[in-house]
């Protein structure tokens, strides 16, 4: 297996950190590469961070970090709150909450979040298998009485 430099882990999650996680929407370029998408990017040389979905409420999504102008690592993703959420309130304090915990991803698993956060009445977990070079996970919140709210469903690894 090859060996992942750490400095590529910490600026992944120096790049989660200051794009959807820290900023929100507010990272989001201006000018996006795929109409209708939001863009969130952030650079520190050699690297580059670039993150592209697609949606909302339900959304897909891909990840891609390039070292001197070429892709090398990837992440794809897909999912979002549950279809019968309709309460705009409800809604966006899942996304608060999500933003919160995403603020937790680690050097050792620099994919989402932390294994498991809780605040208030939400729980957020993360099982992920694998390592950069290749993973992939699952992250849901819920309420504390066990009611599903959101799910999440993630895969990549180290490009070759």
């Amino acid at each position: 297996m090859p060996s992942i430099p750490y400095d590529l882990a910490a600026f992944l999650v120096e790049a989660k950190r200051r794009t959807y996680a820290g900023l929100d929407d507010d990272a989001t370029v201006a000018m996006p590469l795929l109409a209708g998408s939001k863009q969130l990017e952030h650079r520190a040389p050699p690297y580059a961070y670039r993150d592209i979905y697609f949606g909302m409420g339900f959304f897909a999504g891909q990840e891609t970090v390039s070292r001197d102008d070429r892709v090398i690592w990837s992440m794809s993703y897909s999912g979002g709150a549950r279809a019968e959420i309709a309460d705009r309130d409800t809604f966006f304090a899942i996304y608060k909450f999500l933003r919160q915990a995403l603020l937790g991803v680690r050097v050792e698993e620099p994919f989402r979040g932390p294994r498991l956060f809780e605040q208030a009445d939400m729980v957020y977990r993360n099982e992920v298998e694998g390592t950069l070079d290749r993973f992939h996970g699952i992250e849901t919140i819920a309420r504390h009485d066990g009611a599903s709210l959101y799910e999440l469903r993630y895969s990549g690894g180290m490009l070759r």
